[in-house]
């Protein structure tokens, strides 16, 4: 059984702790709703989650220590909240998030916990995959036992108080694609990371680290794409073989001690795209007779302060070096001219989209107005909305950016298919899919994403004269959210009691409750009950869920199927 009400954000006060009493809950998402106040400790009861998703809300408190009981999750969301305290770990008489070895995702980003990273947080029995706890407020140092965990694939600790010496042992993560360590107070030397292999993205800009030359082993960082070491004290001269990196894109070494003369050299990547080394002690820059296609960018360095600054790389470049990526018209149509109210879509369709924010905790390229990356992500979503028979006709990319928080964020316009607007069985589908792990972006181009989805307000099964009651839709519509919820918790307590009755009733009634096998010369009679159906047996019997067999109907919208209850309530919206 799952719930799904994100994007509610009339959806408001606190989560009831009766919501414990949902004990076949597997799936409680409310993500960009307007909860506040703390979350219930009761939500340690509900021993069958494997989702929880209540990010982007305004939950305050304390991570509830219960969470460490739910055995069966694997995706924990609670970023982007006001959770403030420490990171709850197990004891003889406690639980904690420890005990999560199951949980493959750790979203905790954008809060205000504090205090120090437990070392027991961490085991080499966890199958974590994103430990996300940027933008917080913790401190001290990052324990050595995080290096037990060889499932890491992104790691995020960026905007932080931490301070120390990084782990020896964070070489042996070699599946870590992004490591965001910037904007905290790291010192000592920055250890070797050559065992971190498929490293793609490298952020440990504004730390203090020891005074040093350039690492020797970042050029055996080969998957590397972005490198950011601003303001962390490196000094001498830059290595050639940096830029020979087959995928290098970026980088970024401006405000250091670095001094002697720039050289590229002849064999340096063909992706590269920006080198930033202002404010250093550049003397020179030796560019072979070479022309570059890409910014080389030494600004407050002696080598422009002296007689060259009439040169490029004496100058910023334009913000708008280029147009940033938006999904083009198809080659087989001609855009349209639309009514103000509707967009024309890349099938050169007018037409009502909805509309959202996408927002990726990593991406392993860092030129903006690059297609391709953008194109993958485009046919990835077509093919699963496809897929799952969603009445998708086409999807639009616009505007990619980054935000004080290192997010990449992208906007995402779905267009309808065979009409000019979803019904609203077509958006609550599309943004479900896409407030849950059920769509994964490409891996190898993006990181983790939180899905933010506009308002909508272009029904097509809304009636005609709507437009005159909007503000009493959205008042009813927040209401009929909060009264869901209330009847959902409401209905889980009343099936908690008559199950807890009907056990003693049947106990009461049952005449071999007191049946002693010893002194019985036979077993116990076996009596046959009701018996329970799979979906599978449920989809065959019903034809498939036919209209001809529909129950009854509704105004709210789909109501899932409950394999726990074996229910089913086939609601038309």
């Amino acid at each position: 059984m799952f719930r799904d009400l994100s994007y509610n954000q009339g959806l408001t006060g606190s989560l009831p702790a009766s919501i414990g009493n949902l004990k076949n809950l597997t799936n409680l998402i409310l993500v960009g709703c307007g909860f506040n106040g703390p979350i219930p400790d009761s939500i340690g009861s509900l021993s069958q989650l494997r989702f929880l998703s209540l990010n982007s809300n305004g939950f305050t408190g304390r991570i509830p220590p219960s969470i460490g009981k739910l055995s069966n999750l694997v995706w924990l969301d609670l970023a982007d909240n006001q959770l403030e305290g420490p990171i709850p770990v197990s004891n003889v008489s406690t639980p904690g998030l420890d005990m999560l070895i199951h949980t493959q995702h750790f979203h905790f980003g954008k809060n205000k916990l504090s205090g120090q990273i437990p070392f027991q947080l961490f085991s080499s029995d966890m199958t974590l995959i994103h430990l996300l706890f940027e933008s917080n407020e913790l401190t001290g140092s990052l324990p050595s036992t995080l290096g037990l965990v060889q499932t890491l694939e992104v790691v995020r600790f960026d905007n932080n108080s931490l301070n120390g010496h990084l782990p020896l042992n964070l070489n042996n993560l070699s599946r870590v694609q992004y490591l965001f360590l910037s904007n905290n107070k790291l010192t000592a030397p920055l250890p070797d990371l050559t065992g971190m292999n498929s490293l793609n993205t490298l952020y440990l800009g504004n730390n203090s680290f020891d005074l040093a030359d350039v690492p020797s082993w970042f050029p055996a960082l080969r998957a590397l794409t972005t490198l950011r070491m601003e303001h962390t004290q490196l000094r001498g001269q830059v290595p050639a073989s940096i830029f020979e990196l087959p995928n290098l894109q970026t980088v970024v070494l401006k405000g250091n001690q670095l001094n002697g003369t720039l050289e590229i050299g002849p064999s340096f990547s063909n992706q590269l795209k920006t080198i930033d080394l202002q404010y250093n002690s550049i003397t020179g820059f030796d560019d072979g007779g070479r022309s570059y296609k890409f910014d080389i960018i030494l600004v407050d360095n002696p080598v422009c302060t002296a007689t060259e600054t009439r040169s490029t790389y004496c100058k910023l470049p334009p913000s708008n070096s280029g147009p940033l990526y938006s999904t083009p018209p198809s080659k087989n149509c001609l855009p349209v001219s639309c009514s103000s109210d509707q967009i024309s879509s890349p099938t050169c369709k007018c037409a009502h989209p909805y509309t959202g924010t996408l927002l990726f905790g990593g991406i392993s390229f860092s030129d903006f107005r690059t297609s391709t990356p953008y194109e993958i992500l485009e046919r990835q979503l077509m093919q699963f909305f496809q897929s799952h028979q969603l009445p998708v006709d086409s999807v639009s990319l616009s505007d990619p950016r980054m935000d004080l928080f290192e997010y990449h964020l992208l906007d995402l316009a779905v267009f309808p298919y065979g009409q000019s607007s979803f019904n609203r069985t077509g958006i609550f589908m599309i943004a479900f899919v896409l407030s849950n792990p059920t769509f994964r972006a490409p891996r190898e181009l993006f990181g983790p994403y939180t899905f933010i989805g506009d308002n909508y307000e272009h029904f097509s099964d809304e009636p005609a004269n709507s437009k005159k009651s909007s503000i009493a839709i959205k008042i009813g519509a927040a209401a009929g959210a909060s009264l869901l919820l209330l009847l959902l918790v409401l209905a889980g307590t009343y099936a908690y009691r008559q199950k807890k009755r009907a056990e003693r009733a049947t106990k009461e009634s049952n005449p071999f409750a007191h049946w002693d096998s010893k002194k019985s010369s036979g077993s116990i009679p076996q009596l046959k009950g009701a018996r329970c159906f799979s979906f599978e047996e449920l989809k065959k019997y019903t034809n498939n869920f036919s209209e001809a067999n529909d129950i009854g109907s509704g105004g709210y919208g789909k109501v899932n199927f409950d394999s726990h209850s074996l229910s089913l309530l086939h609601v038309r919206a």
